[in-house]
């Protein structure tokens, strides 16, 4: 074979990886030889691979050129085969893989300096998720993790948690096809597996996944309980859950894997197998690409199962859930309002002491040059695994008419959810901000919205309305949903009415998404749903805590009601208003659960109904 010399730059690069490295003596003639062997291979897959690249490979095989050749094929052909080419943070549905917090890589490592990689079984769906996804996660944060000197010298733990997993979380296929990526097919030493509290079902019919595994990693696998993992890995590498001290942040490992371009800035890129990656210009603080931004409501470690749920509103019964509602109650807004609470926004907000928070607030685009133009009493909320999923808002005023419409507008809304009607109990909640008659117009400013069509259900009704804008001369189409059975005081009995409106209320908004085809480029679910009541707070606050509770519920089974609602309180101030509002949410998920045939009819006795505020 005859070898091609490598250019001047290639050599530089080769002896400052043996001097960074510390590589034996014969380290950089290794590189070269790797090298030189792939570009007279002239395989079409293979673009110019750098020499940093090749030390992973060469490192992970001690430096055997003919083994690191080997094992270069094999990562190449399991991307090929799985059908993972360039792989791009930004696109679903790895966005959504890399935010489950499925797979990450841990900040701590073992004794050794190996690095500690955690898949987290109960987190996976396999009804929802492909293969492909879960693998392009996987190399994804693996080649992020690889590009740090100790993971390539020593290796990598995996820790496979089984913690409350069930047999609808475990998925053969995937796991063959991680371990054999990780046994033979990248670049990283694997040097223990661990099996964490592995259930019945998995030890017993599945035998045979767990033969596999020790017929092809022989010693190297170890079936440990929780609080056994602590005797193979420090307990400052380890998150409390494994009775380990770390404090793990899965949202700051995936920004850092985002912001991360180390690799890049040198042409270090794992998908030169496949495509050129071209190095970034200032690439220092990138910020993370667009639709990737973190929510605050993430998978994370704690939160009751249903079943737990309903232990723990029959341990504190009506009393208590009223009391740990009060503990929120009591804790004062972190944040200023500021804008809202200028001379010439005061007017536009329903309530005096119903205000936006500075940080969250929604912001219109300016009129001409006129600062005053932008405020709308409207604040911006997450939702679950999804950043500004909502915006939750007041009910308009005549004198806000417009501005409501500017900021459905802007923010392309396709869905408007009222929780109030105009009127109740002798008082306006809400102003008429649309025609109620079929066919009929009403101006607002800059628009001028047409009732198309009205949809009537047992609970609520659909009006269709046609927005145009009179300046762009453009139309849209928005579904406009108004639930009328909330009662006048309190709330209501059964959360079954509510259940089917906010089920009509998702199902709309995914058509609607899919009807809107290559013209919507932001995020996969859609544009932000308006939601509001009268003053954007209560039933508005109670909407948003059941849809994140539940979007939860239904991907990794649990649900954390009172944390849902102190975040969602940091972004729309005072959310939940009233107590029986926060047992309501509790009531609800229990009869969602209930619905689902996730739990069992309950029995409630007297007792778990009392509260001294009866």
């Amino acid at each position: 074979m005859a070898e091609k010399q490598l250019t001047a730059q290639e050599e530089r690069i080769c002896h400052e990886y043996w001097a960074i490295l510390s590589l034996p003596t014969q380290g950089p003639m290794a590189i070269e030889e790797f090298l030189a062997e792939l570009k007279n291979r002239e395989e079409p897959q293979v673009v110019s691979v750098p020499p940093n690249t090749a030390v992973k490979f060469l490192m992970a095989r001690k430096f055997d050129v003919s083994r690191a050749i080997d094992l270069f094929q094999a990562y190449r052909n399991t991307r090929l085969k799985e059908g993972i080419y360039n792989i791009n943070p930004d696109e679903e549905p790895l966005r959504s893989e890399l935010l489950s917090g499925k797979f990450t890589v841990l900040p701590g490592r073992d004794a050794n300096g190996a690095a500690l990689a955690l898949f987290t079984a109960r987190l996976h769906r396999p009804d929802v998720t492909t293969h492909k996804a879960v693998l392009q996660a996987i190399i994804y944060q693996l080649d992020k993790a690889i590009e740090r000197v100790e993971t390539q010298r020593n290796g990598l733990i995996f820790i496979y948690d089984m913690i409350n997993s069930t047999y609808g979380n475990f998925d053969y296929e995937l796991c063959v096809k991680i371990l054999n990526l990780l046994k033979g097919a990248f670049p990283a030493r694997l040097s223990c597996v661990f099996i964490v509290s592995s259930p019945l079902w998995f030890r017993a019919p599945f035998a045979v996944l767990r033969l596999f595994v020790r017929e092809k990693l022989r010693e190297r696998v170890r079936t440990v309980k929780a609080h056994e993992l602590v005797n193979h890995i420090p307990k400052e590498s380890l998150p409390e859950h494994f009775g380990g001290t770390s404090k793990i942040s899965h949202v700051a490992w995936i920004q850092a894997c985002v912001n991360s371009r180390q690799g890049q800035e040198n042409g270090d890129c794992m998908d030169h197998l496949f495509v050129i990656c071209k190095p970034e210009q200032n690439p220092k603080s990138r910020p993370l690409p667009a639709g990737m931004e973190l929510s605050i409501h993430m998978p994370e470690e704690g939160g009751m199962t249903v079943l737990g749920l309903v232990q723990h509103v029959k341990r504190m019964k009506k009393r208590g859930i009223f009391q740990e509602y009060e503990e929120i109650r009591k804790e004062p807004p972190v944040g200023s309002f500021d804008v809202s609470k200028k001379l010439y926004n005061q007017a536009k907000n329903r309530y005096s002491d119903v205000l936006c928070l500075d940080q969250s607030r929604v912001k219109l685009g300016l009129i001409g040059t006129d600062e005053t133009t932008d405020y709308v009493n409207a604040s911006f909320m997450d939702g679950y695994k999804r950043k500004n999923a909502y915006i939750a808002t007041q009910g308009p005023l005549p004198k806000t008419f417009d501005d409501f419409w500017r900021m459905v507008w802007e923010h392309k809304v396709l869905i408007i959810v009222m929780t109030t009607r105009v009127i109740e109990r002798g008082r306006i909640k809400c102003g008429q901000y649309w025609p109620l008659e079929v066919g009929r117009n009403e101006d607002s400013g800059h628009f001028s919205i047409r009732n198309i069509h009205i949809d009537l259900f047992q609970d609520f009704k659909l009006t269709h309305l046609d927005v145009y804008n009179k300046q762009t001369d453009e139309s849209r189409s928005v579904a406009h949903y108004q639930y009328m059975s909330w009662p006048d005081f309190g709330v209501p009995k059964s959360a079954s009415a509510m259940l089917d409106f906010r089920s009509q209320v998702k199902q709309h908004q995914t058509v609607a998404v899919q009807a809107l085809g290559s013209e919507w480029t932001g995020h996969p679910a859609g544009p932000p749903i308006v939601i509001h009541c009268s003053a954007g707070i209560g039933r508005t606050g109670t909407f948003c805590t059941l849809d994140i509770c539940l979007s939860r519920l239904e991907n990794i089974g649990t649900v954390d009601v009172l944390r849902t609602v102190k975040k969602m309180r940091t972004q729309r101030a005072f959310s939940i208003q009233t107590w029986d509002q926060y047992y309501f949410c509790y009531m609800a998920i229990i009869e969602y659960a209930q619905r689902k045939g996730l739990l069992a009819p309950v029995e409630w006795s007297d007792t778990d109904f009392e509260t001294d505020s009866e």
